[in-house]
């Protein structure tokens, strides 16, 4: 069996960058002229709502990826720990704000393109062992984060339909 030959780091760097740069116009078709009822309304009681799903994404934006990418790119040896569950609940995400959570992730995303647009993709191939995952390089971050966003506008997605469908 022949495995595949490893990504290109300029070609999967422009890929991600592309990518990652779709949301803010994904999320303004989806998220413009929603009221406060479907901005807090949770599709079941365990499940985020659509601002908790924004400030899950605004948070992520710097503590995860953003800080991971770095990590790799300083040389660091490991991660930082996080902890997306308890954030949501620490940081009280039912009740922020829906506009200014959407507009704290959209200048964080903006100011992470900007980031990326100076990265050197060769600096990408550097790899931290991760407890949990094992080996992980700046190219599988950026992979994990586009996949991160794809997941998330799925949640949403579903979650404004069968929000909106109980409503209706």
């Amino acid at each position: 069996m022949t495995l595949p030959a490893p990504p290109d780091p300029a070609a999967l760097l422009a890929g991600a960058r592309r990518e990652l740069a779709r949301l803010p116009a994904i999320l303004g078709a989806m998220l413009t002229d929603l009221d406060d009822a479907l901005w807090r309304a949770r599709p079941a009681p365990k499940e985020w709502s659509p601002v908790e799903i924004v400030c899950h994404l605004r948070d992520e934006e710097v503590e995860d990826f953003g800080a991971r990418v770095r990590a790799i790119l300083d040389g660091a040896q490991g991660f930082a720990r996080i902890d997306p569950e308890r954030w949501a609940v620490e940081r009280r995400y039912h009740e922020a704000e829906p506009r200014a959570a959407l507009a704290g992730l959209l200048e964080r995303r903006a100011a992470s393109l900007a980031f990326l647009a100076g990265v050197e993709p060769q600096r990408l191939s550097r790899a931290i062992e991760h407890p949990r995952l094992g080996r992980m390089s700046g190219l599988d971050l950026l992979a994990a984060w586009v996949t991160h966003d794809r997941l998330h506008l799925a949640q949403l997605a579903a979650t404004l339909a069968r929000t909106g469908a109980d409503r209706w």
